[in-house]
């Protein structure tokens, strides 16, 4: 049985609405990277889109549970030529995602290529359970 053909969905690039809450060094656009998260049972995986980014330009951090994707893009006009007409906007990307108990924080892996980032987020062991012996004193 063939499968059936799902329609392409045109998604227009999200720039960051309040980008007050850092301090922004670059007078640029920032946009929020679109992103797919699968899970499985061992892990959580996101897959970012970053065009122009690699694993120089990509900054990660972790703090408390909140983590935070940071990817500059260096754009170089050509020299002796202006843009005329242009259906790409450039700019940076920043995006936030708060994280569960459930996530191993000291094992997450990043990987970039060709401007997509895949993030590796493998589950924390559960919390066993442990019978308490009691004594007699």
């Amino acid at each position: 049985m063939a499968k059936e053909k799902q329609a392409l969905q045109e998604a227009q690039k999200q720039e960051v609405a309040n980008i007050s809450e850092s301090e922004p060094t670059r007078d640029r656009h920032v946009f929020v990277p679109r992103v797919d998260i699968y899970e499985d049972g061992e892990q959580v995986v996101i897959v970012a889109d970053m065009p122009g980014v690699n694993e120089k330009s990509v900054d990660i951090m972790l703090e408390k549970n909140v983590l935070t994707i940071n990817g500059a893009v260096d754009f170089i006009e050509p020299d002796n030529f202006s843009p005329v007409y242009s259906e790409y906007r450039v700019g940076d990307y920043k995006r936030r995602f708060t994280l569960s108990d459930e996530v191993d924080r000291d094992n997450i892996e990043a990987t970039v290529t060709d401007g997509v980032l895949r993030l590796s987020l493998p589950k924390a062991a559960p919390a066993k359970i442990k019978k308490i012996a009691v004594k007699v004193a």
